[in-house]
Order: structure tokens, then sequence, then C-alpha cells
């Protein structure tokens, strides 16, 4: 089997993790493969044609309902009404309709009035309860930070401080509009500190860094998994698919890591590590630097494996099979850093590239088969169903100075798996015997009843009993007594 045959279930080119409008930046399967900046022009362009349609159909439905209210009108003796009267009634109607149908479509109606606004500004009960110490440490280190910018930190406080104010009257608004405000959020402050502020790029970033874990450890418990989404769900499906997916070797992925070596063991044991300690982050920064530890992890146990640096062909296996063996919390994190993370750390740099190859990984193991793993489909369903699992490795094919822990280990999981399969051929005969005894009742049971219907028993009267000898002597109490032998002596 060639190395390319191999591979065909896994490999990806690297060209597919970019946008796939030719921008140049990663892409990424939530935002249907293009960049957060592509997708938001695409999102953008399909909202305003939506309600264009909209706009449309209410106009129509309000000329139909216009033409039938004045031939009802006219069909009931509308006569008697003057021509200025009906007109000036007309002109109400379709003042208050037209009213009705710009606030049902206007920004307006979803971000709130202005009146709502003023009084955002007011400090609310919400903002105002008490904190866990990680806000508090994270206010109180933002504040330190924007001290060094003087005005222009004073600026960035205030507009942050008025966005935190204006979320907590848009958690009703659905998940992907908090994510909305919070993107036009981030755009808007950039590009603010680099046209007015002349703020250089590099400090941009430092500051939008800032501004996120600011907002984000505010705003995580209320976005991150809200019940109005299936994100736990989708969570709860990869998590049990994962467990299904527990007999995967890293032989049948391809897998150019040698867990022997013990620095490579140790490399494998940090990289699950940093995948499971993603869920335990709060801000989507943090979640995906642990995603960046974790593949370079990957990266230097595949160095240590092969002598060699590590290509993309090596690493996105290699994660699967981390993903595969720590089986951590994915969709819930991978929305949330979708969401509410700084666009622009995850269009480039190696951060965009990681979590992209980490969305890719999600996306094989939910679609792996038999033929991305080069078995036959009667192997796998056996596989999957628990009946069975791959052979493990022989004892003659061990190195000298492999781990006699781990070779005995082998030897334990070979003899579980022969008692596994002597079990289930006893409970399979065992059923097979219990059936076969359920089976020759009935049949005996049936044939006592043909027996019984063929030959019904009939059950006689009993006889009279036979009369006495002297039962018809009605004096045998006058008869003498017997006689009684008698000896006389000579």
């Amino acid at each position: 089997m060639s190395l390319k045959s191999e591979r065909r279930g896994i490999h990806v080119d690297q060209s597919e993790l970019l946008c796939k409008k030719g921008c140049g930046y990663y892409g990424n399967p939530a935002w249907q493969g293009f960049c957060s900046k592509c997708w938001r022009e695409e999102y953008h362009k399909a909202r305003q044609k939506q309600i264009q349609e909209d706009w449309e159909l209410a106009e129509r439905l309000q000329r139909e309902e216009e033409e039938a209210f004045a031939s009802s009108q006219s069909s009931q003796g509308a006569q008697s009404l003057t021509f200025s009267k009906f007109e000036e009634k007309k002109t109400n109607e379709k003042t208050r309709k037209v009213t009705t149908v710009k606030k049902f479509f206007s920004a307006s109606s979803r971000a709130g009035s202005k009146k709502e606004i003023q009084e955002a500004k007011a400090p609310s009960p919400s903002i105002n309860r008490q904190t866990s110490i990680e806000t508090d440490r994270v206010s109180k280190e933002f504040i330190e930070f924007l001290k060094t910018f003087h005005k222009t930190g004073q600026e960035i406080y205030k507009q942050t401080k008025l966005f935190l104010e204006g979320m907590h009257y848009k958690r009703d608004l659905s998940i992907e509009e908090q994510s909305e405000c919070a993107q036009d959020f981030y755009h808007n402050v950039a590009e603010r500190m680099q046209t007015r502020g002349k703020v250089p790029p590099e400090r941009v970033e430092k500051i939008m860094d800032q501004i996120e874990k600011y907002i984000m450890t505010r705003l995580y418990k209320y976005v991150f998994c809200p019940e109005t989404t299936d994100d736990e769900k989708k969570d709860l499906a990869i998590q049990k698919r994962i467990r299904a997916l527990r007999w995967v070797t890293p032989q049948m992925l391809c897998v150019p890591v040698n867990e022997d070596i013990p620095e490579v063991s140790d490399m494998v044991v940090k990289a699950i590590t940093d995948i499971i300690e993603m869920d335990s982050k709060r801000v989507p920064r943090d979640k995906l630097a642990c995603i960046t530890k974790c593949s370079k992890h990957i990266f230097n146990a595949i160095k240590i494996t092969k002598n060699e640096p590590a290509s993309a062909d090596d690493f996105l296996p290699t994660l699967i099979y981390i993903v595969l063996k720590g089986n951590p919390r994915l969709q819930s994190n991978i929305q949330y850093i979708t969401r509410f993370c700084n666009p622009s750390r995850l269009m480039t740099g190696e951060d965009g590239y990681y979590f992209t190859n980490l969305c890719c990984a999600v996306a094989f193991i939910e679609k792996l088969d038999a033929q991305s793993l080069n078995l036959s489909q009667e192997d796998f369903d056996r596989y999957m169903s628990g009946q069975t699992s791959p052979r493990k490795q022989e004892a003659e094919s061990w190195s000298p100075d492999a781990c006699l822990g781990v070779k005995q280990m082998y030897k334990n999981l070979d003899l579980l798996s022969q008692l596994n399969e002597r079990q289930e051929r006893i409970m399979n005969e065992a059923k097979k015997l219990e059936k076969d005894l359920i089976d020759w009742t009935d049949g005996i049971a049936r044939e006592v009843q043909d027996i019984v219907e063929k030959y019904p028993l009939e059950i006689k009267p009993p006889n009279q009993p036979l009369a006495a000898i002297d039962s018809e002597n009605v004096e045998n109490d006058k008869l003498p007594p017997p006689l009684q032998p008698q000896v006389y002596a000579g």
C-alpha cells in the first residue's frame, strides 16, 4: 500500500484552508469557507437582500389590504362619506401601516431606542453586581494598561463601558446578532484608533487583545454555549462519536509519532492537556493560545520521531489523533471563538492557521468512515459496534529495549480481548439453548393438547358397592352369640 493511498482520507491541501473568495486570509467552516471579513460582506449582502424582499412583500400586502378595504367600504354604502373624509381616513391608515412596517424592519427595533441607550449609560444592577475575583483582576489590569495611553485610553475605556452596558439590553437577541454587535465594536474601535488616534498597527493589536480580554471576561457566562443554541447538543454528539472511535490506532491515521520514545510520549501528554485545558479559559484569545501550544507540542513530537521538521501532511493526522485521545469539548469552544474573537487573529498568523486545522480535524472525525482508514466496511462496523478491536502489536515485533510494563499491558489487553470473544460466544450459545428449550416446551405442550383434543377423557360415575351377605337379615341382633371352643380335662 502506497503512502499516498494511506493518506487519501486525511490529506488536506493547504489552499483549502484559505478563504474561498481568494483574499489570502484563512477561512473557517463556520463561515462557509470564508474569512471573517468576506463573511461579513456576504452576510450583509444577504441580509440587505432579505430586508428588501420583506419590504416588497409588506408593501404588496399593504396594497392588497387597502384595495380590499376600499371595496368593502364601497359595497356597504360608503357613498355617504364625503370624498375628503375618505381620503383623510385612507391617509391615516396608510401612515399607521408604514410606520409599523418601518418599526418592524428598522435596525433600531433590535438595537433599542435612543431612550434605552441613554438609560443604558446609567449603571445597571446587573453590571454592578459583585463580580468574580478573575473579573476584578482583569478590570484592574485593563485600567492600568489604558493609563499609558492617556486621552486615547480614556476614550477607549468609555467606549468599552458603553458597549458592555448596551450588551446588557441585547441579551434577548440571538447569539448571532450579539456576535455581530461584538464584531462591529472590534472593527469600529480598531478603525478609530488607526484613523483618528494614528496608533501604530502593532499597538492596535495589543490594545484590541486587552479590550477582548476585558469585555469577554464579563460577557462569558452569557454568551458561551447559551441555551438558545444547540452548541451543547453538538458537544455531546461529537464526544459520543469520539468515544465510539476509541479503537482507532496511530497506524490507521498514518501518525508519524513514536510514543515509545519518552520525550515524544511527554509531548503527546502535554498536547492532550492543552487541548483539554482550552475549555477552562474564558477569553477567546486564551482558548486560541491553548490550541497553539497543543499544535507546537505536536510539531515537536513529530520532529523528535522523524529527526526532521514536520510537514503539514504530518501535522493534521496527528492533531486528529490527539483530539481522539483527549475528547475535549469542541463545538462550544469553536463556536465561541468564531463568534467573539478578534477577527484579525483568526484571519492571519499561527493562531488562525492552527484553529483552521482544528476545525478541519473536527470535520474529518464527524465524517470518518471505513474508506478514510483504509478498512473494509465489515471491519469498520465491527469496530464501531464494539464486537472486536484491532489486533495489538505482536510480541515478536517489540524492540529489545521496549518497556516491560508496556509489553505486559498489551498482553493483558490481548487476553482480555480473547476472553471477551469467548464470553460473547458462550452468551450466544446460552441464548440459543434457551430458545431451543422454549421451543421444545412449546412443542410438547402442543402435542399434549392435540392428543387431549383427539381423545377426550370421559369420567363415568362410580358403580354401586356390593351388598353384604347378611345385609337382608334384619334380625341379626337377636341371634345367639357364636359358640366358643371349650377344653375338657379328661
